[in-house]
């Protein structure tokens, strides 16, 4: 259940998609509100000037007034209008959120006039007097006298405010949803409050150009009004709402439709979730792994022979290659026919899943079965998930262009859920060959002893590291060695050794020597280094790079 003030506009829609009732709760007191008829004008440039003029009138009299737009440029606009006549006001909109709540809470003091955009300020109530409750902080404790006399002088401008007729909404312009305008006309008239609300419109509005009948523009055109002069008539009231419910009716179907194409998703998405929580939940998936093992084998084996088929039709050669690729395994399919003239379709399709399951087997063996059951939980989660990513975005490409089979005659909804289910079932189809083929292909070590463990970090720290070339030499001279004790008459290890520069040789080497000879010394420059666009020092009036730093 949940409540809101605007919901009854759009009671159908809950009911007929989400199977909603909508009920309204009567008022906790009756109101009070006037809702006045609406005023339209010929040009747009006519109604801002009426509701900077209403405005204006509202104000004096002590009326304070809520003019709500439905952009920013309107509400800035009005506010250089308000300037021209001297009117003392504030501005509500998205350049103003950091005094949004200090701007509403002193919206309803005698005489205020603050202009605000759609969702500017919406939830807070504006008290009809002004919010006293930051002055009653800023008090200090125990100061009754001036928290009473702070009291005092709220409830004389409360009153005040009462008497000029409570807060005065004026909108701008009527907007493609009613609910938006019932939110506006709910600002006022709260609690019983007094108030009343009034909507000012022009022929050169959206709404008006785009959903009123084209009689009703043609009718106002042809009154001859002049100008500022407006027509405020309820039956033109009724009209507008009557188009605002066309355009609310067009979203309606809008909604509804990407809804339907978003449930053909949504079914989809829960066999997805619904298959992967099952996975996480279980520590070992050796039984999914098992069904999806003999299934992926089974249509292997059936795409070069057919099932009930004979051998003249089967593809030997073709299985062989498809088992080698998907299976990493080269079975002797030839051979055994070969030697069994009595082999069967169905013998050879038992034989080949023997055999690769005895391999997989044999890899659960040397790895040890919890080792690979982990193994099969992670392929089985990474690959799912791959491919329903490929698949959301693929379905997101099928959905901008399902459009276009209206043109053949097709229904568009219909054939998306055709091709959204073949593409799913491509997507499981997928799923099961990539994970029997990464299992399948995958090289599992069993896992180390402490004791080789062990053994393994020793030699890593007995590791001499060299440089590449050093390595190279050294490889050149073992090589020499092992050809002279051959007996191949290869020359003197000795020789090799100081042709190839090793350390240890006799021959002259520009190596760095071993960590007990001593470290060469820093190169230290005795004189200023000279640029290259500096003037030779030789006194040639060159430049160096042109003269002695040339090469």
């Amino acid at each position: 259940a949940g409540m809101t003030c605007t919901a009854d506009t759009e009671a159908f829609e809950f009911q007929s998609i989400y199977g909603l009732e909508v009920v309204v709760i009567p008022t906790n007191r009756p109101l009070q509100r006037k809702d006045l008829p609406d005023q339209i004008f010929m040009t747009g440039a006519e109604k801002f000037e009426a509701i900077a003029d209403e405005a204006k009138q509202a104000s004096d009299r002590g009326q304070p007034v809520l003019v709500g737009t439905a952009s920013i440029e309107a509400s800035e606009l009005l506010s250089r209008l308000l300037r021209q006549r001297g009117l003392r006001h504030e501005v509500l909109n998205a350049k103003q959120h950091e005094r949004e709540a200090d701007i509403i809470a002193q919206a309803g003091r005698p005489g205020a006039v603050t202009i605000a955009t759609n969702m500017a300020g919406r939830g807070t109530d504006i008290v009809l007097g002004g919010n006293i409750d930051d002055a009653l902080e800023a008090l200090e404790e125990g100061d009754e006298v001036g928290r009473q006399r702070l009291q005092d002088e709220w409830q004389k401008t409360h009153d005040a405010v009462l008497e000029a007729g409570g807060l005065y909404v004026i909108g701008s312009e009527r907007h493609e949803s009613r609910r938006v305008d019932n939110q506006l006309r709910g600002r006022s008239g709260r609690q019983g409050d007094p108030g009343a609300s009034r909507f000012y419109l022009s022929l050169e509005d959206a709404l008006m150009r785009i959903f009123t009948p084209p009689r009703l523009r043609s009718m106002l055109q042809n009154l001859g009004l002049e100008h500022g002069e407006a027509i405020e008539h309820k039956w033109v009231t009724r009209a507008i709402e009557n188009a605002q419910r066309k355009v609310e009716s067009h979203h309606f179907d809008i909604r509804k439709q990407l809804l339907e194409y978003d449930n053909v998703a949504n079914d989809q998405r829960q066999v997805v979730y619904e298959q992967r929580n099952e996975i996480m939940d279980n520590d070992d998936v050796g039984d999914i792994v098992e069904n999806i093992w003999d299934e992926v084998v089974n249509d292997v084996i059936s795409q070069h022979v057919p099932p009930q088929s004979l051998e003249e039709q089967w593809d030997v050669d073709g299985l062989s290659e498809a088992i080698q690729r998907d299976f990493g395994q080269e079975l002797p399919i030839q051979q055994w026919l070969d030697e069994d003239s009595k082999l069967d379709e169905e013998g050879l399709r038992d034989r080949i899943a023997a055999e690769l399951k005895q391999t997989y087997e044999a890899k659960r063996e040397e790895a040890g079965p919890d080792v690979l059951a982990q193994i099969e939980k992670a392929v089985l989660l990474q690959v799912l998930d791959s491919l329903w990513r490929e698949h959301l975005a693929s379905m997101d490409y099928l959905r901008k262009g399902i459009h276009l089979r209206g043109y053949a005659q097709k229904d568009p909804k219909n054939e998306y859920k055709r091709e959204a289910f073949e593409m799913f079932n491509d997507m499981l189809s997928r799923l099961k060959h990539e994970t029997v083929t990464v299992l399948a292909r995958g090289r599992v070590r069993a896992e180390a002893t402490e004791e080789a463990r062990e053994e393994r970090r020793k030699q890593m720290e007995n590791l001499d590291f060299q440089h590449a070339e050093a390595s190279s030499a050294a490889d050149q001279a073992v090589a020499a060695a092992a050809q002279q004790q051959a007996g191949e008459g290869g020359p003197d290890p000795a020789e090799q050794a100081a042709r190839a520069n090793l350390p240890g040789s006799d021959a002259p080497t520009d190596r760095v020597p071993g960590d007990g000879d001593q470290r060469p010394e820093t190169f230290v420059r005795g004189e200023r280094k000279i640029g290259r666009n500096e003037m030779c020092p030789c006194g040639s009036g060159k430049k160096f790079k042109h003269c002695h730093g040339r090469d």
